[in-house]
């Protein structure tokens, strides 16, 4: 059967929004301490995870991490506490949405075709070759 998977991001008005790309982000910083390297493990420039990165610790009064130049002693990217919460709500958060959204269309689902996504994109491809 398939799963139903749902994408959400957090509005925050005129300032700004968040999510799911932004918190991978935040996450592969987290683990690596750089966002030069979060941005080629994601594969994103760097100037792209820069200004997602900004546009983050604009949106709260709080940053969500910090960054020092690089030069003899490296630079580096580290979360704050506040970037640590934002990843672990926005995570619970989306835990209890893929739950009830996997219970909400169960029904709906067994009528979905699987590999349906599959046979979509070698239309595409077909199409495209003639």
């Amino acid at each position: 059967m398939t799963k139903a998977a749902i994408r959400f991001r957090v509005e925050l008005g005129p300032e700004g929004a968040f999510g799911p790309g932004k918190i991978e982000l935040l996450e592969h910083i987290g683990r690596g301490g750089s966002l030069s390297q979060a941005a080629r493990e994601l594969g994103m420039s760097y100037r792209r995870a820069w200004q997602l990165l900004d546009s983050l610790n604009h949106c709260f009064r709080e940053r969500v991490a910090v960054t020092a130049q690089g030069g003899r002693r490296g630079g580096g990217a580290t979360l704050t506490a506040f970037g640590r919460e934002l990843i672990r709500t926005y995570r619970d958060f989306d835990a209890e949405v893929q739950a009830r959204a996997a219970r909400h269309f169960r029904l709906i689902l067994r009528e979905a075709r699987s590999g349906g996504a599959t046979r979509k994109a070698a239309r595409v491809v077909r199409l495209s070759n003639r």
